[in-house]
């Protein structure tokens, strides 16, 4: 081996060394910045609901409260710019010039955190994937030999965030794949890899629990019709979220006067809470109502009219929570409107047709195919919602009807809300 090729050699062997170190450390920042995230957000909700619960006066007070705190933070401690939520991470990986900044950490962290606990309709989830791809486009600005790998380091800290929320390191990397990078290269398979394993592993030290309790125990071929049913249902009502959110979102852009935004967004936020309060925060406590007693649960009129009901508003709400200031995006109102959707079908079966579904199957599998066609992320959605669950057993009619939710809602309408912009339609 000659001199040249030797040096070029070693300082290969260098990189990949300072990539596997720099690979760990985002892994565990942003594991450890999605723990975190998730759990104090999980114990102000729950201490916050309970108090709108006994006093109905909180459903006011809450969402202009939150809202209001969110604004004068923006103002005076977040250089007075808006959040653009995971569309700012496209742009920093489209161009070799714009980075994301670190204020955007602790920005995405607290709106989060403030707009859930508060009652807004939406989840953590995208502040979370925003805060940790910072994480990784802080550290590729660090040192020269990370430049060219910027896309890849701000892949591994969304895919450890994703892991980290969601229990599953296979959904994180096909997120960070699927929706952000769209390529595989070298670097994305070693930095990737290396982050969702420190997130793993870190999730397996804390004992982290599966979202969701669940007890699923087959599924029958008879139900592959109603399982299409459903995918074709699911990519209607994720095209429906969609264009809620880029509505108002459209709308609210034209009020000037951002406290105006504020009062329009907490009355409609408080008006709807307070009818269904299952809307109130990321609605992971109305599942969890409803997923354990799905099977003993009878179709009324009353119950039927709820289920429609919160299907109707939850686009809305979630679109006039971000619109009006709150931090958030669709993963939780997709696996919360995935989760009714199923429930509402697989009820409406067994009422009326006497099929003898089982609910439960239904509502994991809505989940995963609402999230599949709002984001357009098939894979993405299969391994994350198994991974809530800690639960394989519906992977193949997950994997079938995710495919139908995508492609249905892509022939509606082909855009998500991290894909549209207003130059594509005039």
């Amino acid at each position: 081996m000659n001199k040249t090729a030797k040096i070029k050699k070693n300082h290969q062997f260098i990189v990949f060394q300072k990539l596997v170190i720099v690979s760990v450390l985002i892994g565990f920042l942003s594991a450890f910045l999605g723990i975190s995230l998730k759990k104090i957000t999980e114990y102000y909700e729950e201490i916050f609901f309970h108090e709108v619960s006994v006093n109905p006066i909180f459903y006011i007070i809450f969402p202009v409260f939150g809202l209001s705190v969110i604004y004068f933070l923006r103002q005076y401690l977040f250089n007075k710019k808006e959040n653009k939520g995971i569309k700012e991470v496209f742009e920093s990986t489209k161009s070799t010039s714009k980075n994301l900044p670190s204020y955007k950490i602790p920005s995405h962290f607290i709106n989060g955190l403030l707009t859930v606990a508060f009652g807004g309709s939406t989840g953590i989830e995208v502040s979370t994937v925003v805060a940790t791809a910072t994480i990784g486009s802080v550290a590729q600005q660090k040192e020269n030999v990370f430049r060219k790998y910027k896309t890849e380091l701000i892949c591994a800290g969304v895919a450890a965030g994703v892991t980290a929320l969601f229990s599953s390191p296979i959904a994180g990397i096909l997120f960070a794949l699927e929706v952000i990078s769209r390529k595989v290269t070298r670097a994305f398979v070693i930095s990737n890899i290396i982050a969702v394993s420190v997130a793993f592993g870190l999730l397996t030290i804390l004992k982290e629990e599966p979202l969701f309790a669940v007890s699923i125990t087959t599924w029958h071929l008879k139900a592959i019709p109603y399982f299409i049913l459903l995918g074709i249902l699911a990519g209607i009502n994720s095209v429906y979220l969609t264009r809620c959110v880029l509505f108002f979102k459209s709308q609210f852009g034209r009020i000037d006067t951002h406290y105006y935004k504020i009062l329009i967004g907490s009355v409609v936020l408080s008006v709807s809470l307070f009818i269904f309060p299952q809307l109130y925060g990321e609605g992971y406590h109305a599942i969890k109502g409803i997923v354990g007693n799905s099977a003993e649960i009878t179709l009324t009129l009353t119950l039927a009219f709820t289920f429609v009901g919160v299907l109707l508003l939850k686009p809305i709400v979630t679109s006039i929570t971000l619109a009006s200031g709150g931090d958030g995006g669709v993963f939780a109102p997709s696996l919360f409107i995935g989760a009714f959707l199923g429930l509402l079908l697989a009820s409406i079966l067994n009422t009326f047709f006497q099929v003898h579904v089982l609910p439960v199957n239904f509502m994991i599998i809505g989940m995963a195919a609402v999230l599949s066609a709002s984001i357009h992320a098939p894979f993405t959605a299969i391994f994350l919602v198994c991974g809530l669950t800690n639960d394989y057993t519906l992977f193949l009619p997950i994997m079938v009807v995710c495919l139908i939710s995508k492609y249905t809602a892509k022939m509606i309408y082909p855009y998500t809300v991290y894909s549209y912009t207003p130059s594509l339609i005039k």
